[in-house]
């Protein structure tokens, strides 16, 4: 009895050590039993089963809240494997911005992580506030704004679409989950692109994108201090800034080099070209609704998409990319160097070693992976470049939006997407949380070097 209770105390407090590994196993279970579920007949609207290749992508592409797919949605699955499709979304859009919360808030703290962890589980809280605090906060945020998007929508699709009460309910609750989850899963067969010239269905559906993008951690600050912008944390204004620049800057950009396409927004008027602008600027954001054929887009816009799916949204959000913080914190690094500045600054307040060393990894690593998984997409199938690295970037950024070719990549190919949309979701959470929690101290320093760069 004594060497199996001795046992599990080492493998408690081996887990206990390595509370970023409990997000993986746990986010690996729910594409496990998303992936059975949707593997089940009832799940399929024709005949017979899902095969499990198609089940498992779109399981994982659901719990990474990613969005793309290998079969059409709406005609594919029943209603069965849509209702476990949602559900699954709202579980991976839930855990994210929970797990990342409270790791989140032990990593800041910088107490011992054993302890606070045990704490947790003795008296349900962290010793920073309480886990119950942050579970409620992410289910009131998620729940309001879901809600409400959700309301417009109905509204929307039986006053101007004349749905049925119960059809458009389900499509405004299935599209409000999916957008303020950053998923991208849609039940129309071109996605939005038969409300690309209609407000009311895009901006309520764009502004649940910029909802989830921004992270629980910018919401609740903001909540608490929205008279007092001067007050808010480096996190926050990061967060925003960067943000609303990238909205306005892909806004313009988007606009101005599809203004003529008659392909995507040329075919519209323009105060339709200006609305699915704006909606194709936000949409990289992660989620991967889409109100034109990014199939015809030109090759420019396509590279300033990419550019904005790697960067992402918010951290501790739904959005997935590096983060706009991390691509806010190496932009000052830059800066500096050029300046020829010691210490690298931003918003009055000098950024940490660690967080700059933190930046530098999870971006060279980001580089690594979406040129990895591209080089093996191009060996694996004949597609042409510019697709697959759309394809790759969007898989690893959770974003969802695609040229088309999803459905067009061999199996083997579809399990390279399978992995890097689950390293996506997850790898720069664990791979934060791992870094920020592992302080190694020593007694010595090398003597420095300096390598000639450049």
């Amino acid at each position: 009895m004594r060497t199996a209770r001795s046992s599990l105390g080492r493998l408690v407090r081996l887990e206990l050590r390595h509370p970023a590994q409990a997000v993986v196993v746990a986010f690996a279970a729910a594409v496990l039993v998303g992936t059975a579920l949707l593997a089940l007949p009832p799940a399929r609207a024709g005949d017979g089963s899902a095969p499990l290749l198609t089940a498992l992508f779109t399981s994982t592409s659901a719990v990474c809240v990613t969005g793309l797919t290998v079969v059409d949605t709406p005609s594919y699955w029943s209603p069965f494997g849509e209702g476990v499709i949602l559900a699954l979304i709202q579980v991976g859009g839930f855990g994210i911005m929970t797990m990342a919360s409270l790791l989140g808030m032990l990593i800041f703290r910088r107490l011992g992580l054993r302890s606070r962890i045990t704490a947790a589980t003795e008296t349900k809280a962290t010793g920073l506030g309480e886990v119950r605090g942050v579970l409620k906060g992410v289910i009131t945020i998620s729940v309001a704004v879901e809600a409400v998007t959700a309301l417009a929508l109905t509204l929307r699709f039986v006053l101007g679409y004349d749905e049925t009460w119960g059809r458009a309910a389900y499509h405004g609750v299935f599209h409000a989950v999916s957008a303020f989850n950053n998923a991208g899963f849609a039940l129309y067969s071109d996605s939005l692109v038969r409300f690309a010239s209609d407000p009311w269905i895009c901006l309520p559906i764009a502004l649940a994108v910029i909802a989830g993008s921004l992270g629980f951690p910018v919401w609740v600050e903001l909540a608490r201090r929205y008279r007092s912008p001067r007050a808010w944390s480096m996190h926050t204004k990061m967060t925003i800034s960067a943000s609303a620049l990238l909205l306005l800057l892909g806004t313009a950009f988007v606009t101005a080099n599809e203004w003529r396409n008659p392909a995507t927004l040329g075919a519209l008027e323009p105060p339709g070209r200006l609305l699915a602008g704006f909606f194709q600027a936000v949409m990289p954001r992660t989620a991967g609704f889409n109100s034109v054929d990014y199939g015809e887009m030109r090759d420019g816009t396509l590279l300033g998409t990419e550019i904005l799916m790697f960067i992402g949204g918010g951290s501790a959000g739904t959005a997935g990319g590096i983060k706009v913080t991390t691509f806010v914190v190496l932009f000052y690094v830059i800066w500096a160097e050029v300046r020829g500045e010691r210490n690298v600054e931003a918003f009055d307040r000098r950024v940490a070693d660690r967080a700059i060393r933190q930046a530098l990894t999870v971006a060279l690593l980001a580089v690594g992976a979406v040129a990895g998984a591209t080089v093996a997409l191009l060996e694996l199938s004949e597609l042409p470049t510019r697709d697959v690295l759309f394809e790759s970037v969007s898989a690893f950024a959770t974003v969802g939006l695609s040229t088309g070719i999803t459905p067009e990549l061999p199996d083997t190919a579809r399990l390279v997407l399978v992995g890097l949309m689950f390293l996506g979701r997850l790898g720069p959470v664990t791979l934060v949380s791992a870094l920020a929690l592992r302080d190694r101290g020593r007694l010595h320093r090398l003597p420095e070097g300096r390598p000639i760069i450049g």
